[in-house]
């Protein structure tokens, strides 16, 4: 992984998910969105270079991916315009896994840390990060931008001690199970792994901070997943080829 591959570079706050997601609902024009993305930022972002990188991050997560995960994007907008405001949160996670898997090395790390219950610091995770990747001139620098989104997401919670932090564990919960099957589909996207388990799929350490109800069946019923038996009995689930 390179600096450049790491990407996540600013602080993102949900409600400018919010506001990228249904401008992305009603227009594909990149340069109208970017437009009102500007005015939006401007009284939080008063640098022009800091505003820029900050929109190219909301526009790769909710944009880009039209083209990249065209199916999962459609069913994000789909369910974008009939979803809660309390339920986006599973929307926009399922998309920042796929674009941005500097994210998703963060999330495992937290959700290893969360099985014991103890908290975590920021130097835990950046010497996990970097006994994985090596040590980056950027690394240190987006990690403190993913904890802080993070954070204001509620995905984790401060303590009374700088940098550090409490996973908040299975936080969200949905009576939608499309959000939930969604959400697994962009999890298993974004997994290096073509298929995996069913039940250590429910229990990736990424996915620490939702509660699932879906079973088995419902993957079965989900035109998405590709399930089959393997002689150890085990129910492998991957993505059919060409459903994102």
């Amino acid at each position: 992984m390179t600096d450049k591959e790491i990407g996540f570079n600013r602080h993102i706050y949900l409600p400018w998910l919010d506001e990228t997601a249904a401008l992305c609902s009603t227009t594909d024009n990149s340069a109208e969105i970017r437009q009102r993305l500007e005015a939006i930022l401007a009284p939080n972002i008063q640098g022009v270079e800091t505003r820029r990188k900050a929109i190219d991050i909301l526009l790769n997560i909710w944009f880009k991916t039209k083209t990249t995960f065209p199916g999962l994007w459609q069913d994000a907008i789909d369910s974008f315009q009939t979803t809660s405001l309390n339920d986006r949160i599973w929307l926009h996670y399922g998309l920042t896994l796929v674009t941005y898997p500097f994210v998703r090395e963060c999330l495992q790390i937290i959700g290893q840390s969360s099985r014991s219950g103890s908290t975590f610091t920021k130097i835990m995770v950046r010497d996990r990060l970097i006994a994985q990747r090596g040590q980056l001139g950027s690394l240190e620098r987006s990690l403190r931008y993913v904890l802080a989104s993070l954070r204001q997401w509620g995905v984790v919670i401060g303590t009374n001690h700088k940098y550090v932090y409490q996973a908040n564990t299975r936080a969200f919960s949905t009576s939608q199970s499309s959000l939930e099957l969604w959400l697994l589909a962009c999890t298993l996207q974004a997994h290096p792994a073509e298929v995996i388990p069913f039940d250590d799929l429910m229990r990736l350490t990424e996915l620490f901070p939702f509660r699932f109800s879906v079973t088995m069946d419902h993957l079965h019923m989900d035109k998405r997943f590709d399930i089959h038996r393997e002689g150890s009995g085990w129910e492998m689930v991957g993505l059919v080829s060409g459903s994102f």
